[in-house]
């Protein structure tokens, strides 16, 4: 059995949160707690205890558990970037760009990933990401702070890891983005057959994504060009599908 093990736990209508357990020390990490409840009972269910919180970005349903979670726990290791302390609640330790640590045996990178917002961090070791709301299945997060010219950028370092890689993205989008993707290139073969199949199984989990399909199946992915990739995003933006 690997050291380190992933749980996926679905939290508030459609985050994901994620347990990281040390499966030799019997402790865990767990990436953007927006909730409380379902990160105790994953806790409580996996026999682990909590010993860090890592945070991709400041918004509420990705840190709103943090405070709780410390009183109960603490005190506890809160990770995020530097650019978000003080925004963060309850954050520890400031991380830069390229900044490794390692967690359960693993190298952990955090890879600044701007776009969504300024702090964005994604958490990368071995063939995992975790990109927040950077990336999410079929599509990309909203540009609340940044520039469509860092968005591309950062999705340009998440799509140079190894196709092997696995997305744990922030939320469970991916059926409403594959509709949206459908139009932007309806002649996509790859992109249609995607969203047959997850439309065929709409309350499954989409999670872990294949980097590989997405860089075939997502339009924001493919439009590496920052014009192109600006008139895809202000559509999906107001796309109503």
């Amino acid at each position: 059995m690997a050291r380190l093990r992933i749980h996926p736990v679905r939290a508030l209508k459609d985050n994901y949160v994620y347990v990281l357990s040390d499966e030799k020390e019997r402790k865990a990490a767990v990436i953007d707690p927006g909730e409380v409840a379902p990160v105790e009972a994953a806790l409580k269910n996996l026999d682990l205890r909590l010993a860090q919180i890592w945070n991709t970005h400041h918004h509420w349903d990705h840190t709103g558990a943090n405070e709780a979670l410390v009183a109960a726990h603490g005190p506890l290791d809160v990770l995020a970037s530097a650019h978000d302390f003080g925004r963060v609640p309850a954050q520890t330790r400031k991380l830069e760009g390229g900044e490794h640590f390692v967690w359960a045996g693993a190298e952990v990178e955090a890879m600044m990933i701007p776009g969504h917002t300024l702090g964005h961090v994604a958490y990368h070791f071995g063939d995992e990401v975790f990109p927040g709301d950077t990336l999410f299945g079929a599509c990309c997060g909203r540009l609340f702070e940044g520039t469509p010219e860092m968005m591309v950028r950062s999705l340009g370092r998440l799509a140079a890891l190894p196709d092997r890689t696995r997305v744990w993205c922030g939320h469970e989008y991916t059926l409403g983005c594959l509709r949206f993707a459908v139009t932007v290139e309806p002649d996509n073969e790859a992109l249609r057959a995607r969203l047959e199949r997850v439309a065929a199984a709409p309350d499954e989990p989409t999670v872990p994504l294949s980097l590989a399909e997405e860089k075939a199946t997502n339009p924001f992915l493919r439009a590496t060009e920052v014009e192109a990739f600006a008139r895809i995003r202000k559509a999906k933006d107001v796309w109503r599908g």
